[in-house]
């Protein structure tokens, strides 16, 4: 039977289309993705003693360090359109200038985007430059030796007053307040211990007083009877100590022991709980000083206070405030610069005006703290107890709020910001 051209034709198209039914339908085209930025980890560094006779104030440093961290991966922070979680990497220093340096390189090579250290002067010196060097901020809560903002570094800063600062209010309060005529200085060579005294000395003399005496320990002696043995006769009316409370508390048990009758005064490094308890009854009558004001007069000290109780179950021993304000002073920065590139965000950070636990936080040109207070206490039936605080006037209120701009300028305007470098 001959079939129709017609009838072929539509068998054709017929079995095109089943042979094209039989095969499986080309898949949706992918639906735009939704899901939230990937989470990006930055490191920040931390290095403190935890280990030694200064573990107690390193443990402290890096406690105020870690719930500073804490609040700020709880709030979910987003930069450059990435939600962030920050992790402490903490490192025991042993407060040795050679093992800061090992330990700063370490943390470098961790690739930390900003760190929190040093507590001693002695190890963040010789630290700094290697944070310089790779370009990574450093802000010490503690380190109070003035040579670690004078080296020309852009990347070091810290949150406390200097040993400029405190070593001369130091000598106006031994020559005004206590009325010391003759006064014996006793430094245990670091740097922050040798530091202090030598400006406590400058101050003392350019107030009229006489320095009868000037002894030299370490920062691992506990003996000082020798020392304390030849002051006597000199007969001081203060005796100043540079150096920290593990040295600080015997020399007064035994200063008192010897029955020489001098006040005893130091630095920040005594103001501790534990100078009291290893000082004993010898505690009482003691003078100390602290950069910054009281913590229950700083803007966010009680409520601090409360803070860390909570969550560490144990009172403030020194630094922490300190080092929780050089935390959110630096995350702060990078919020402004929307990048957590040390690059990126140390402009923001030197000219950063920001109201902080402790006191406003703005920096000078070399990156020390403007404006700091120095306070006074002594230890009052086993107890320290402020005297007065002196210095410290009040920094600039924080500049107002941008109004809200499109969002083209404000994107330009970010850009100008990251560009503009150091004030």
């Amino acid at each position: 039977m001959k079939l129709s051209g017609q009838f072929i034709s539509s068998l054709v198209v017929a079995t095109m289309l089943v042979a094209g039914c039989s095969k499986e339908s080309a898949p949706p085209p992918p639906k735009a993705d939704t899901a939230k930025p990937a989470e990006l980890v930055v490191k920040i560094g931390h290095a403190s003693p935890l280990t030694g006779t200064q573990a107690h104030i390193g443990k402290d440093n890096e406690n105020g360090t870690l719930l500073a961290i804490e609040e700020a991966n709880a709030k979910g922070i987003v930069i450059g359109g990435q939600k962030i979680k920050f992790e402490l990497l903490s490192e025991d220093d042993q407060a040795d200038p050679k093992t800061g340096a090992i330990v700063a390189q370490k943390l470098v090579d961790a690739k930390i985007k900003g760190m929190i250290g040093h507590l001693n002067s002695g190890t963040t010196i010789p630290a700094s430059r290697i944070y310089h060097d790779a370009g990574i901020p450093q802000i010490s809560p503690s380190a109070t030796n003035p040579r670690y903002t004078q080296q020309g570094f852009k990347t070091a800063f810290r949150t406390m007053a200097n040993d400029e600062q405190q070593g001369k209010m130091l000598g106006e309060f031994a020559t005004k307040q206590l009325a010391a005529k003759k006064i014996a200085i006793i430094d245990d060579r670091t740097a922050y211990g040798q530091g202090i005294a030598d400006e406590f000395e400058k101050s003392v003399k350019a107030n009229g007083g006489t320095v009868v005496a000037h002894e030299f320990t370490s920062d691992k002696s506990t003996d000082f009877l020798a020392i304390l043995t030849a002051i006597k006769g000199k007969k001081p009316d203060v005796v100043f100590f540079g150096g920290m409370d593990p040295q600080g508390g015997p020399m007064t048990k035994q200063l008192k022991s010897l029955g020489i009758k001098a006040k005893f005064l130091g630095g920040d490094g005594v103001y501790t709980p534990e100078f009291i308890k290893l000082a004993g009854d010898a505690a009482e009558g003691a003078y100390g000083s602290l950069p910054g004001v009281p913590l229950e007069k700083m803007p966010g000290g009680i409520a601090f206070r409360d803070k860390y109780k909570a969550r560490f179950n144990k009172e403030i021993q020194l630094y922490a405030p300190f080092c929780y304000d050089a935390v959110n002073v630096m995350i702060e920065a990078m919020k402004r610069a929307d990048s957590v590139e040390p690059a990126k965000y140390l402009p923001e950070l030197a000219k950063m005006n920001l109201n902080g636990v402790t006191s406003r936080i703005l920096f000078d040109e070399k990156g020390d703290l403007k404006g700091g207070a120095i306070t006074f206490y002594q230890v009052k039936n086993g107890k320290w107890e402020v005297m007065e605080t002196l210095g410290g006037a009040p920094a600039e209120p924080a500049p107002a709020p941008p109004a809200a701009e499109p969002a083209s300028k404000a994107e330009s305007k970010d850009g100008d910001a990251m560009s503009a470098g150091y004030k």
